[in-house]
């Protein structure tokens, strides 16, 4: 079964965006280059580039791989592998870390979240490492962890040799791996509440506090940036990723190798402000919103179910610019149940003029029981009474 409906609106397909060549031809994407060794700009929801400059060249990042360190944690968060209110007692190895700390005391107990928030505000590198010694019960295997992910999400050009970013050799990644790790943490909502702290003190159970402050000081300075990662190293330079909102785009910015906050700051800033200016992000279905129609199931206690994307279909587009969108959706053949609740039932897929730019999967919004023969026994028996 194959439904069709049409969007038509003035827009360029984030498709036929993304941008070809070497260093020198995709820098004219900007009227200012960003400053340092590297850089990369992309929208979050369809991922079109925008602009990149020596996006691959393996770089020292520093304490932007706490980018990945949160993500894993978040991750096993979602697997109940770790709780967020469950306590975790220090080593004395993670609580020795030198370099932006919390001050963690050796064989103290602190709750999980107060852990996680503290990288994520003031890129706590003793915090990194108890939560990796909690999850993986080694930093070492915690490691292993981090770079099997990385493959997993094509970081091809990334290799972690700690969680803290710590200067270790070998240790490296680029300014397109690093967006596309800030990418899939951004996908975790609980991260918001944390990278949105700006001041927070941190309270120690032996009753000291530690002031954390945010990092990333576009928190406070950049309208719409609410989240991201600053790291510095003599050997990495200034650097950050960071990600802002304004209506309905929301876009991912990275630059490595810097030569000061400032600059690095001031770079970031410069490539949102062009980019929010040309472009916005039109969403043509919204995932997890249920659609309008509904999907027939056979053999059920319910003849039809409601569905909905499992991700949003949208286009980056210039905003002077036209074009006619369609949204096609195709309901896979003889859906029977039973059906569970997020299982994958069709596809949507988003066109422009003919030309497919995106697609999700769609999926069940609600479970949909089999029609047992005690069901029927248990019916035909009303119908009898009745």
């Amino acid at each position: 079964m194959k439904k069709v409906f049409a969007l038509m609106f003035s827009a360029l397909a984030a498709g036929t965006m993304v941008l070809g060549g070497g260093a020198a031809s995709r820098a004219a994407a900007l009227t200012k280059e960003p400053a340092g060794k590297s850089a990369y700009l992309c929208d979050y929801e369809t991922g079109t580039v925008v602009y990149a400059k020596n996006e691959t060249e393996r770089l020292p990042i520093a304490s932007m791989c706490k980018i990945m360190t949160l993500l894993l944690t978040f991750e096993a968060a979602e697997r109940g592998e770790i709780a967020y209110d469950e306590p975790i007692t220090v080593s004395e190895h993670a609580a020795g870390m030198g370099g932006s700390q919390v001050f963690l005391g050796a064989n103290l107990t602190y709750p999980a979240e107060a852990l996680m928030k503290s990288v994520a505000v003031c890129s706590a590198n003793d915090s990194c490492v108890a939560l990796a010694e909690r999850i993986a019960g080694s930093e070492e295997a915690f490691v292993a962890k981090m770079n099997e992910r990385a493959g997993e999400l094509g970081a091809e050009n990334t290799l972690f040799s700690n969680c803290t970013g710590l200067p270790k050799d070998p240790q490296y990644s680029c300014a397109k791996d690093v967006s596309i790790m800030l990418r899939a943490l951004l996908r975790h909502q609980i991260y918001f509440e944390f990278s949105r702290v700006w001041l927070e003190d941190f309270v120690h159970p032996d009753g000291r506090t530690t002031s954390m402050t945010n990092t990333n000081k576009l928190i406070r300075h950049y309208e719409g940036c609410d989240g991201g990662k600053t790291g510095f190293t003599n050997e990495a330079g200034y650097c950050l990723a960071a990600t802002a909102r304004r209506g309905d785009t929301r876009l991912i910015a990275v630059v490595i190798g810097a030569e000061s906050a400032k600059i690095r700051n001031a770079s970031i800033a410069a490539m949102f402000d062009e980019t929010f200016a040309e472009y916005a992000t039109r969403t043509m279905l919204k995932g997890g919103e249920p659609l309008a129609e509904r999907a027939s199931v056979e053999g059920g206690k319910q003849k039809d179910i409601a569905i909905a994307p499992e991700t949003s279909l949208a286009a980056f587009c210039k905003r002077a610019e036209e074009g006619e969108f369609t949204v096609a959706y195709e309901l896979n053949e003889g859906l029977r149940a039973p059906i569970a609740k997020g299982e994958a039932v069709g596809t949507a897929v988003l066109y422009r003029n003919g030309v497919e730019v995106a697609r999700t999967a769609l999926v069940a919004f609600e479970e949909a029981e089999r029609y047992s023969w005690w069901d029927a026994f248990r019916d035909g028996a009303k119908h009898w009474s009745a």
